[in-house]
């Protein structure tokens, strides 16, 4: 459906929200204690969870003007974008840095520079490719929490028993199809028993793999370029998988894929040899995979050798919804967290590294994660990425997932796939891009008294 068409829907949605928050959400009553409450949502559940709710309860114990009233919320970035607009959203919301660039052209957020002009914090305290993903339209809109790295982990024992050498991963795009040659297995029924790598397992970075070819999917202004020399060697190197392996063999092999949190991930259960993963993988693996799992961590390998240590860099952050009752203590609660004892603590609890450029010595002595240095040094490296900071990324990020899924099957061919992309996609950014300049010097003005 045309975007036309579904803005009077929009429209009629948040006018029922408004009005729904003005009769559901009356302001809560004072706290007994005298304390401002502070409604803080987040994203996380289980142990990342429990790691922010230490935090959480230690500033809350720290001083006895403020309580942070926290909450793990599903679906964050549907339900505060709906809260934001009905005028009842939460003074502090966790949500991931790629949806700062749509929160920021809706008005849904206040930006922080002020904020940060008064305070101890700034740039130079951060990693270049964390700050970076905090800043949209030369505006600060976040602060993070905990990022994440990509890179390539593969199988040691599986390795072995190729022959290949266990400590060595490949390097260059070439090699890992050499290493995949070797490593993977056919039964005698012709099914695949055994992948040395799989581009769509798991499938989650589908829109980005042309940073491992040297390019990316926008020009960074006002053009989508999934036809880009870059994104084109990379939609033929999956299409070669369904050439040099069949379709219907590595469409059988794939159903046969177990849910990624669980012992039957294809990784854990030992059928494919290497993926592309972040620091999260150790405690899947602690969970899940056998007590002898033997496996190795190391950027992902390049088109070129001149690019290895490419990786995508992600991050966790905190902003402050437009709207929000209470700006400032919120402000000063999250200036709070990035202190380095605080995020430091926060990392470690949640097996990640800290996203702040000085980290002590016993952080690392004390992290489990062997690995969790190879996953930092990926994001202090000059060939870090970012996911593009453009309003139409997760709609252009489904449509090349869908694409790359048609070409495994051999149902379309990988140029016509990126032509299709490109076309559907240009029209939608150029629809959205538009709009944007239409309310821009309205949106700066309205920034810039906040």
């Amino acid at each position: 459906m045309p975007p036309i068409k579904i803005l009077p829907i929009t429209l009629i949605s948040l006018g029922l929200v408004l009005l729904y928050s003005l009769v559901h959400n009356p302001a809560p009553p004072p706290r007994s204690d005298g304390r401002i409450e502070i409604e803080y949502w987040e994203k996380w559940t289980g142990f990342e969870r429990d790691a922010m709710a230490d935090l959480v309860n230690q500033y809350n114990a720290s001083q006895d003007r403020v309580f942070i009233k926290f909450l793990s919320v599903s679906n964050i970035d549907r339900k505060l974008m709906l809260a934001t607009a009905g005028g009842n959203p939460p003074d502090v919301a966790g949500i991931w840095s790629s949806n700062l660039s749509v929160f920021a052209s809706n008005g849904a957020l206040t930006p922080l520079d002020k904020k940060l002009a008064q305070s101890s914090l700034e740039e130079n305290d951060y990693l270049p490719s964390v700050w970076q993903q905090l800043t949209v339209y030369n505006r600060v809109w976040a602060l993070p929490t905990t990022p994440g790295s990509n890179a390539l982990h593969w199988n040691k024992r599986l390795f072995r028993e190729a022959g290949l050498d266990p400590e060595r991963p490949p390097k260059t795009i070439a090699e890992l199809e050499s290493y995949n040659d070797r490593l993977t297995q056919f039964n005698d029924a012709g099914r695949i028993e055994l992948m040395g790598h799989l581009p769509m397992e798991p499938g989650w970075w589908s829109a980005n793999w042309s940073i491992w070819f040297g390019g990316d999917i926008w020009d960074g202004h006002s053009r989508v370029t999934a036809t880009s020399e870059a994104n084109m060697a990379a939609l033929d190197w999956i299409e070669s998988y369904p050439e040099r392996y069949g379709a219907e063999a590595l469409m059988g092999f794939r159903q046969l894929s177990g849910v990624f949190a669980s012992p039957e991930n294809p990784f854990f259960r030992e059928r494919v040899a290497m993926v592309l993963q972040g620091p999260w993988m150790y405690n899947f693996i602690n969970n899940f995979a056998q007590p002898d799992f033997e496996y190795g961590v190391a950027p992902f390998p390049t088109l070129r050798e001149e690019d290895y240590g490419a990786s995508l860099v992600e991050c966790d952050c905190l902003v402050i919804p437009q709207g929000a009752k209470h700006p400032e203590e919120a402000f000063t609660f999250i200036e709070w967290l990035q202190r380095p004892k605080q995020l430091e603590a926060l990392s470690l609890a949640q097996l990640k590294f800290s996203p702040l450029q000085e980290v002590s010595e016993d952080f690392y002595a004390r992290h489990p994660n062997p690995y969790i240095r190879v996953y930092r040094e990926l994001a202090e490296n000059p060939k870090a990425r970012i996911r593009p900071q453009m309003v139409t990324f997760n709609e252009f990020s489904s449509d090349m997932e869908n694409a790359i899924d048609e070409v495994v099957r051999d149902e379309k061919s990988a140029h016509d796939a990126a032509e299709e992309v490109q076309n559907r996609q240009q029209e939608l950014f150029k629809y959205k891009h538009q709009n944007w300049l239409q309310i821009r010097e309205a949106r700066l003005a309205e920034w810039d008294q906040r």
